[in-house]
């Protein structure tokens, strides 16, 4: 099984450069697996101005900057990865790990605004982070990654 040269390129955006074509080959669809629970537990918080629920997931968000690791990846590689004897995910690079510092604060902030009883910028900011989640998940194009690899200069993200 191979990877397109752009799937490629975005993981390596995501922090995976080091890692082998056969490994991110068996285990792409899985690392969306992680952004995808993201979207769709802020997506039902954002939906429920739920401050509580955009809350608890700071916490996941807050966990997967700090550790080599997504908590959500352990329901693959505890669980999943033994079905379809497949590799373990590889370990989370200083870009997907900016990305969760990044989703951390956007979730707790999205949070502050329905508690403030700012609900329009609330939905607003919720449902970007909704959207950008997605794109992750999607097409493995992450925008925080991104703006990691500009910020840092350790090469163009854009060009690769």
């Amino acid at each position: 099984m191979a990877i397109s040269r752009t799937l490629r390129h975005r993981l390596d955006v995501q922090g995976y450069a080091c890692v082998d074509d056969a490994t991110l080959a068996q285990t792409q669809l899985w690392l969306r697996l992680s952004p995808a629970l993201c979207a769709s537990i802020a997506a039902v918080g954002t939906a429920f101005a739920s401050p509580a629920t955009l809350w608890g997931l700071t916490i996941f968000a807050a966990l997967g900057a700090i550790l080599p690791f997504h908590p959500f990846d352990l329901i693959y590689n505890l669980g999943i990865r033994h079905l379809t004897r497949t590799p373990r995910l590889p370990r989370n690079g200083p870009p997907r790990r900016f990305a969760c510092a990044i989703g951390s604060v956007w979730l707790a902030a999205t949070g502050l605004l329905f508690v403030a009883g700012l609900d329009v910028p609330a939905y607003v900011l919720g449902s970007a982070f909704v959207v950008t989640a997605a794109i992750i998940t999607v097409w493995h194009f992450c925008i925080p990654s991104l703006v990691y690899g500009m910020l840092t200069g350790s090469r163009h993200p854009l060009r690769g």
